[in-house]
């Protein structure tokens, strides 16, 4: 059962200080779970004009019928393995939020290649496509798995480990290749290392579901919820809107010494499995118990962000914290 039912979730709070009318953005991988929250949260606040380019390998129909009400909504059918696309999709564009991957890290260790091609490749053409139309700046998504070995918490921007999976090493080099076009091309360029990003239009189904949404449609379904090791693994889980507020920082700031960065986006606290399924049940009211198996190969065992970077360099602040994104999270797939 899929529970992509046509949803419109309310952003309340304001990332921005300048008018957006004047304005126009790119939103790559946009009828995905990051892209499209980033793309609303723009076109709700009037933006002149909002574009998405997707090719719907991990995004949905449903999530373009959100942003399909909106006049400045623009969509694109695409692939940014295409480097004429990536071109016309920046077109005319100010501000890129490139958001386009192929993520999982199961996924990434079974079919390398298709990670690679995608990631890397995929990000190189867009970020010459950015070049070659004169965008003002341009943002992307990396991840806390590029933190890899290195044990020492809270992560810290400037203290990596050995990369642990593919899926780390592509979005590793995409940072490298930032740096890059940075000194080489005088691109203004501001990355993000996500740390488990969750939240409603997260997709709960096939083999490589995010594990927050499994739990939910688990119990939803009274299906089994498989914890993976001995549930006490930590992840600094990160509520959705505050991914869409450090993209909306990053894209609009003036602060030149944010620029030509990689930022931590997390909250700055940490939960285990145990404690996030345990969380789940207690909202859900039920005694569905979670079974376990071996644990996963290439995970990180421990995770929890330093986000004093991004709160110095592009005042970012993160407006919801766990319990309350995921009473969020649990009524849109209630809905």
């Amino acid at each position: 059962m899929r529970f992509f039912i046509a949803y419109l979730c309310h952003l309340n709070p304001t990332f921005h200080t300048t008018p957006l009318h004047d304005k126009s953005f790119l939103v790559t991988g946009g009828a995905g779970f990051i892209g499209s929250h980033i793309a609303e949260y723009l076109l709700k606040n009037g933006a002149g004009k909002v574009r998405v380019i997707d090719n719907f390998s991990n995004g949905f129909h449903s999530n373009i019928e959100v942003l399909k009400p909106y006049p400045a909504f623009e969509f694109m059918e695409g692939d940014i393995r295409n480097m004429e696309t990536c071109r016309e999709a920046c077109k005319g564009i100010d501000y890129v939020s490139h958001q386009a991957a192929i993520g999982s890290v199961p996924r990434s260790i079974k079919d390398p290649s298709y990670t690679t091609d995608v990631n890397v490749g995929g990000f190189v053409n867009m970020i010459k496509a950015a070049v070659d139309n004169k965008v003002k700046t341009f943002v992307y998504a990396s991840s806390s798995s590029v933190y890899g070995d290195e044990p020492t918490l809270p992560k810290k921007e400037e203290r990596i480990g050995n990369c642990l999976s593919p899926y780390a090493v592509s979005k590793r080099a995409d940072e490298l290749y930032a740096q890059v076009f940075a000194n080489v091309y005088n691109l203004p360029v501001i990355g993000f290392r996500y740390f488990n990003v969750f939240g409603p239009r997260q997709d709960p189904d096939g083999p490589y579901a995010a594990v927050i949404p499994l739990f939910i449609k688990g119990i939803l379904n009274k299906t089994p919820s498989y914890i993976n090791g001995d549930g006490e693994q930590t992840r600094d889980f990160t509520y959705v809107e505050n991914a869409v507020q450090v993209n909306i920082r990053g894209m609009l700031t003036e602060n030149k010494e944010a620029f030509n960065k990689v930022y931590n986006v997390a909250v700055g606290e940490n939960f285990s499995v145990n404690y996030m399924y345990e969380a789940i049940r207690k909202h859900m009211n039920s005694d569905q118990k979670a079974l376990y198996r071996d644990p996963r190969e290439g995970d990180i065992r421990n995770s929890l962000a330093d986000i004093s970077l991004a709160k110095d360099l592009l005042k970012y602040n993160p407006t919801t914290k766990f319990e309350d994104g995921l009473i969020k999270t649990i009524e849109f797939f209630n809905s």
